[in-house]
Protein backbone atom coordinates (compact mmCIF):
# COMPACT_ATOMS: atom_id res chain seq x y z
CA UNK A 1 0.00 0.00 0.00
CA UNK A 2 0.88 3.83 -1.05
CA UNK A 3 2.05 5.19 2.49
CA UNK A 4 1.33 9.02 3.18
CA UNK A 5 3.89 11.57 3.68
CA UNK A 6 3.68 13.14 7.31
CA UNK A 7 3.41 16.91 5.44
CA UNK A 8 0.32 15.43 3.14
CA UNK A 9 -1.52 13.98 6.52
CA UNK A 10 -1.32 17.05 8.74
CA UNK A 11 -2.58 18.77 5.62
CA UNK A 12 -5.53 15.98 5.43
CA UNK A 13 -6.73 16.71 8.79
CA UNK A 14 -5.89 20.39 9.07
CA UNK A 15 -8.56 20.54 5.83
CA UNK A 16 -11.23 18.18 7.64
CA UNK A 17 -10.91 20.32 11.00
CA UNK A 18 -11.21 23.73 8.66
CA UNK A 19 -14.23 21.84 6.74
CA UNK A 20 -16.23 20.48 10.25
CA UNK A 21 -15.65 23.87 11.57
CA UNK A 22 -17.22 25.91 8.52
CA UNK A 23 -20.17 23.28 8.92
CA UNK A 24 -20.57 22.88 12.23
CA UNK A 25 -19.93 26.85 13.54
CA UNK A 26 -23.40 28.16 12.54
CA UNK A 27 -25.68 24.93 14.40
CA UNK A 28 -23.40 25.34 17.44
CA UNK A 29 -24.23 29.18 17.53
CA UNK A 30 -27.65 28.17 16.90
CA UNK A 31 -27.72 26.00 19.86
CA UNK A 32 -26.03 28.35 22.28
CA UNK A 33 -28.73 31.03 21.28
CA UNK A 34 -31.36 28.74 21.95
CA UNK A 35 -29.78 28.12 25.85
CA UNK A 36 -29.21 32.34 26.43
CA UNK A 37 -31.17 34.83 27.72
CA UNK A 38 -32.36 37.61 25.72
CA UNK A 39 -30.19 39.87 27.93
CA UNK A 40 -27.09 38.01 26.96
CA UNK A 41 -28.42 38.05 23.02
CA UNK A 42 -28.20 41.97 23.18
CA UNK A 43 -24.91 42.23 24.97
CA UNK A 44 -22.48 44.17 23.58
CA UNK A 45 -19.84 43.29 23.18
CA UNK A 46 -21.28 39.93 22.19
CA UNK A 47 -20.80 36.73 24.96
CA UNK A 48 -19.83 33.33 23.37
CA UNK A 49 -21.43 31.84 25.97
CA UNK A 50 -24.28 32.55 27.90
CA UNK A 51 -23.77 33.79 32.01
CA UNK A 52 -26.76 31.56 32.51
CA UNK A 53 -28.17 28.42 30.57
CA UNK A 54 -32.00 29.07 30.06
CA UNK A 55 -33.72 25.70 28.59
CA UNK A 56 -37.49 27.79 28.99
CA UNK A 57 -37.68 28.26 25.09
CA UNK A 58 -37.47 24.60 25.06
CA UNK A 59 -40.71 23.79 27.63
CA UNK A 60 -42.72 27.18 24.86
CA UNK A 61 -42.17 25.09 21.74
CA UNK A 62 -43.06 21.95 23.52
CA UNK A 63 -45.57 22.65 25.24
CA UNK A 64 -49.38 21.54 24.51
CA UNK A 65 -51.14 24.22 25.98
CA UNK A 66 -54.22 25.53 24.01
CA UNK A 67 -53.73 28.21 21.61
CA UNK A 68 -49.86 28.88 22.28
CA UNK A 69 -46.83 29.00 20.70
CA UNK A 70 -45.93 25.78 21.18
CA UNK A 71 -49.22 23.92 20.33
CA UNK A 72 -48.71 25.75 16.70
CA UNK A 73 -44.95 24.34 16.93
CA UNK A 74 -45.79 21.01 17.60
CA UNK A 75 -48.35 20.46 14.82
CA UNK A 76 -46.46 21.96 12.41
CA UNK A 77 -43.80 19.53 13.00
CA UNK A 78 -46.26 15.98 12.63
CA UNK A 79 -47.36 18.22 9.56
CA UNK A 80 -43.94 18.26 8.07
CA UNK A 81 -43.56 14.29 9.13
CA UNK A 82 -46.41 13.74 7.39
CA UNK A 83 -45.66 15.39 4.39
CA UNK A 84 -42.01 14.85 4.15
CA UNK A 85 -42.88 11.17 4.90
CA UNK A 86 -45.54 10.76 1.85
CA UNK A 87 -44.04 12.55 -0.72
CA UNK A 88 -40.77 10.80 -0.26
CA UNK A 89 -43.02 7.51 -0.24
CA UNK A 90 -44.82 8.14 -3.40
CA UNK A 91 -41.15 9.43 -4.98
CA UNK A 92 -39.90 5.78 -4.59
CA UNK A 93 -42.75 4.33 -5.82
CA UNK A 94 -42.69 6.71 -9.11
CA UNK A 95 -38.77 6.57 -9.35
CA UNK A 96 -38.03 2.68 -8.47
CA UNK A 97 -39.88 1.28 -11.92
CA UNK A 98 -39.07 4.89 -14.00
CA UNK A 99 -35.39 4.91 -13.10
CA UNK A 100 -35.29 0.55 -13.83
CA UNK A 101 -37.04 1.57 -17.45
CA UNK A 102 -34.10 4.24 -18.35
CA UNK A 103 -31.27 2.21 -17.07
CA UNK A 104 -32.55 -1.02 -18.34
CA UNK A 105 -33.54 1.01 -22.05
CA UNK A 106 -31.33 3.86 -22.83
CA UNK A 107 -33.32 5.10 -25.97
CA UNK A 108 -35.71 6.45 -23.65
CA UNK A 109 -33.39 8.37 -21.60
CA UNK A 110 -34.35 11.25 -23.34
CA UNK A 111 -37.27 11.40 -21.40
CA UNK A 112 -35.68 11.24 -17.69
CA UNK A 113 -33.56 14.29 -18.90
CA UNK A 114 -36.58 16.36 -20.31
CA UNK A 115 -38.41 15.46 -17.14
CA UNK A 116 -34.92 16.76 -15.27
CA UNK A 117 -34.81 20.06 -17.45
CA UNK A 118 -38.30 21.71 -15.51
CA UNK A 119 -35.90 22.31 -12.58
CA UNK A 120 -34.77 24.95 -14.63
CA UNK A 121 -38.40 26.68 -14.19
CA UNK A 122 -38.10 28.40 -10.95
CA UNK A 123 -40.81 27.30 -8.57
CA UNK A 124 -43.06 31.09 -8.88
CA UNK A 125 -43.35 30.17 -12.39
CA UNK A 126 -45.19 27.00 -10.92
CA UNK A 127 -46.96 28.67 -8.36
CA UNK A 128 -50.32 29.47 -10.34
CA UNK A 129 -50.69 26.35 -12.15
CA UNK A 130 -50.61 24.63 -9.01
CA UNK A 131 -52.44 26.59 -6.61
CA UNK A 132 -55.42 26.57 -9.83
CA UNK A 133 -54.96 22.17 -9.63
CA UNK A 134 -55.16 21.84 -5.87
CA UNK A 135 -58.04 24.71 -5.86
CA UNK A 136 -60.07 22.62 -8.31
CA UNK A 137 -59.09 18.94 -6.41
CA UNK A 138 -59.98 20.24 -3.04
CA UNK A 139 -56.67 20.05 -1.86
CA UNK A 140 -55.38 23.77 -0.54
CA UNK A 141 -54.25 23.74 3.03
CA UNK A 142 -54.37 20.56 3.08
CA UNK A 143 -51.06 17.61 3.72
CA UNK A 144 -52.15 15.28 0.97
CA UNK A 145 -52.33 18.02 -1.01
CA UNK A 146 -49.02 19.30 -0.63
CA UNK A 147 -47.13 15.99 -0.36
CA UNK A 148 -48.78 15.82 -3.81
CA UNK A 149 -47.01 19.17 -5.12
CA UNK A 150 -43.41 17.88 -3.52
CA UNK A 151 -44.01 14.71 -5.49
CA UNK A 152 -43.68 16.37 -8.81
CA UNK A 153 -40.17 17.84 -7.17
CA UNK A 154 -38.92 14.83 -5.82
CA UNK A 155 -39.79 12.53 -8.89
CA UNK A 156 -37.38 13.42 -10.88
CA UNK A 157 -34.36 13.84 -8.40
CA UNK A 158 -35.08 10.35 -7.17
CA UNK A 159 -35.34 8.61 -10.68
CA UNK A 160 -32.05 10.54 -11.67
CA UNK A 161 -30.19 8.95 -8.17
CA UNK A 162 -32.51 5.24 -8.65
CA UNK A 163 -30.56 5.25 -12.52
CA UNK A 164 -27.13 5.43 -11.29
CA UNK A 165 -27.99 3.10 -8.78
CA UNK A 166 -29.07 0.49 -11.48
CA UNK A 167 -26.46 1.76 -13.60
CA UNK A 168 -24.25 -0.30 -11.56
CA UNK A 169 -25.74 -3.87 -11.02
CA UNK A 170 -24.69 -5.76 -14.67
CA UNK A 171 -27.69 -7.08 -16.77
CA UNK A 172 -26.42 -10.30 -17.04
CA UNK A 173 -27.57 -10.77 -13.44
CA UNK A 174 -30.90 -10.36 -14.49
CA UNK A 175 -30.28 -11.89 -17.79
CA UNK A 176 -29.27 -15.56 -15.98
CA UNK A 177 -32.89 -15.08 -13.65
CA UNK A 178 -34.40 -14.56 -16.90
CA UNK A 179 -33.22 -17.78 -18.41
CA UNK A 180 -33.94 -19.56 -15.06
CA UNK A 181 -37.83 -18.81 -15.22
CA UNK A 182 -37.83 -15.89 -13.19
CA UNK A 183 -40.77 -13.17 -14.20
CA UNK A 184 -40.08 -9.49 -13.91
CA UNK A 185 -41.54 -8.93 -10.83
CA UNK A 186 -39.31 -11.57 -9.03
CA UNK A 187 -36.44 -10.03 -10.62
CA UNK A 188 -36.99 -6.58 -9.37
CA UNK A 189 -37.80 -7.37 -5.76
CA UNK A 190 -35.44 -10.65 -4.90
CA UNK A 191 -32.21 -9.63 -7.31
CA UNK A 192 -32.31 -6.25 -8.43
CA UNK A 193 -33.78 -4.15 -5.50
CA UNK A 194 -31.58 -5.85 -2.93
CA UNK A 195 -28.67 -5.16 -4.59
CA UNK A 196 -29.48 -1.67 -5.39
CA UNK A 197 -31.26 -0.48 -1.86
CA UNK A 198 -27.95 1.33 -1.00
CA UNK A 199 -28.54 3.77 -3.30
CA UNK A 200 -32.03 3.63 -2.44
CA UNK A 201 -31.37 4.63 0.98
CA UNK A 202 -29.37 7.46 -0.02
CA UNK A 203 -32.52 8.81 -2.50
CA UNK A 204 -35.41 8.57 0.04
CA UNK A 205 -32.84 10.20 2.66
CA UNK A 206 -32.16 12.59 0.20
CA UNK A 207 -35.60 13.66 -1.11
CA UNK A 208 -36.99 13.47 2.57
CA UNK A 209 -34.69 16.26 3.48
CA UNK A 210 -35.63 17.76 0.35
CA UNK A 211 -39.27 18.11 0.97
CA UNK A 212 -38.32 18.55 4.76
CA UNK A 213 -36.87 21.71 4.22
CA UNK A 214 -38.94 23.51 1.37
CA UNK A 215 -40.61 26.43 2.34
CA UNK A 216 -42.21 28.20 -1.03
CA UNK A 217 -45.03 25.96 -2.06
CA UNK A 218 -45.41 25.34 1.86
CA UNK A 219 -45.88 29.39 2.72
CA UNK A 220 -48.65 29.31 -0.54
CA UNK A 221 -50.65 26.45 0.19
CA UNK A 222 -51.11 26.34 3.62
CA UNK A 223 -53.00 29.04 6.01
CA UNK A 224 -53.41 27.16 9.53
CA UNK A 225 -52.46 24.24 11.67
CA UNK A 226 -54.21 21.68 9.88
CA UNK A 227 -51.23 21.80 7.11
CA UNK A 228 -49.01 24.64 7.78
CA UNK A 229 -45.32 22.73 8.15
CA UNK A 230 -42.18 23.42 10.40
CA UNK A 231 -40.34 25.79 7.98
CA UNK A 232 -43.52 28.16 7.68
CA UNK A 233 -44.02 27.97 11.70
CA UNK A 234 -40.28 29.25 12.03
CA UNK A 235 -41.39 31.93 9.74
CA UNK A 236 -44.06 33.16 11.53
CA UNK A 237 -42.36 33.18 14.90
CA UNK A 238 -40.27 36.23 13.48
CA UNK A 239 -43.30 37.82 11.64
CA UNK A 240 -44.15 40.27 14.82
CA UNK A 241 -42.44 43.60 15.43
CA UNK A 242 -40.22 42.60 18.22
CA UNK A 243 -38.81 38.86 17.50
CA UNK A 244 -37.39 37.14 20.11
CA UNK A 245 -34.60 35.34 17.99
CA UNK A 246 -33.23 32.42 20.88
CA UNK A 247 -36.80 31.08 20.05
CA UNK A 248 -36.52 31.12 16.42
CA UNK A 249 -33.07 29.61 17.24
CA UNK A 250 -34.73 26.85 19.56
CA UNK A 251 -37.02 26.55 16.72
CA UNK A 252 -34.05 25.47 14.65
CA UNK A 253 -32.39 23.15 16.91
CA UNK A 254 -35.49 21.42 17.14
CA UNK A 255 -36.56 21.51 13.21
CA UNK A 256 -32.86 19.52 12.54
CA UNK A 257 -33.84 16.65 15.15
CA UNK A 258 -35.66 14.78 13.28
CA UNK A 259 -33.66 14.38 10.00
CA UNK A 260 -30.38 13.91 12.20
CA UNK A 261 -31.75 10.99 13.92
CA UNK A 262 -32.97 9.45 10.39
CA UNK A 263 -29.24 10.34 8.93
CA UNK A 264 -27.79 8.32 11.94
CA UNK A 265 -29.70 5.04 11.37
CA UNK A 266 -29.41 5.52 7.82
CA UNK A 267 -26.13 6.50 7.72
CA UNK A 268 -24.00 2.80 6.79
CA UNK A 269 -26.73 2.47 3.79
CA UNK A 270 -25.82 6.12 2.97
CA UNK A 271 -22.12 6.26 2.81
CA UNK A 272 -22.43 3.17 0.90
CA UNK A 273 -25.02 4.40 -1.83
CA UNK A 274 -22.65 7.68 -2.36
CA UNK A 275 -19.86 5.44 -2.91
CA UNK A 276 -21.87 3.03 -5.20
CA UNK A 277 -20.24 3.33 -8.14
CA UNK A 278 -16.65 4.23 -7.43
CA UNK A 279 -15.20 1.28 -7.59
CA UNK A 280 -15.67 -1.41 -10.49
CA UNK A 281 -14.25 -4.64 -10.25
Amino acid sequence: MERRSLTATIFVYIAALLLAAVILAPVLWLFIMSISSTTDLITKPLRWWPETIDLSRYGVLLSSAANSAGEAFVASLFNSLEVAGMATAAALLVAIPSAWAVSRTPSVGWSLYAVIATYMLPPVALAVPLYMALSWLGLLNNVFGLALVYLTILAPFTTWLMKSGFDSIPREIESAATVDGARLDQILRLITLPLAAPVMATAALFAFLLAWDEFFYALLFTSDQRAKTLTVAIADLAGGRVSDYGLIATAGVLAALPPLIIGLFMQRALISGLTNGGVKG
